[in-house]
């Protein structure tokens, strides 16, 4: 049975061998067709301010791809990417990191064990994943809200009035 996924991207550390940010991520999509994922949509790279302590702006962006491994399978498959690429999960949390690898939806609906929640669980408060999904994923429902990312992202971004 083939899945569909939205994989957000983040990177905001040069990489020695793939270079600034940017170009991380382009050397991660293709890191990931070659594992066997099948690349179905990829957005442009936007770059946005860091959460937490971090001083360093990302790039980000977001593909959809499709493959017949679980969501379980698919966040090991995200995570020895990350670590090929040089992430360690110790230390400083939302510090500065070569690659991050997010699974933000996934066809099969909701799926909750320890240590993985999809969708994941803050997408919808964060432009920097809602921008770039719009361009792979725009009518692609969220299956707690029902809401498309579209709506989403104009709830997010729409201006509200001064109190």
């Amino acid at each position: 049975m083939l899945h569909r996924y939205l994989i957000a991207l983040g990177s905001n550390r040069r990489h020695p061998c793939h270079g600034d940010p940017r170009r991380v991520l382009a050397a991660a999509i293709t890191t990931l067709e070659r594992d066997g994922l099948r690349l179905l949509a990829c957005s442009r790279a936007i770059a946005s301010a860091p959460l937490g302590p971090s001083l360093r702006r990302y790039a980000n962006a977001a593909i959809l791809v499709e493959s017949d491994l679980g969501p379980e399978a698919m966040l090991d498959c995200l995570q020895d990417v990350e670590r090929r690429f040089g992430r360690t999960r110790r230390g400083q949390r939302w510090g500065p990191r070569v690659l991050d690898l997010d699974i933000v939806l996934w066809s099969g609906g909701t799926w909750a064990v320890p240590g993985l929640t999809v969708p994941h669980p803050e997408f919808r408060k964060r432009d920097f994943v809602l921008r770039p999904a719009l361009d792979v994923a725009a009518h692609w429902r969220d299956p707690i809200t029902a809401q498309s990312l579209r709506q989403l992202h104009t709830r997010l971004t729409r201006p509200r009035p001064l109190p």
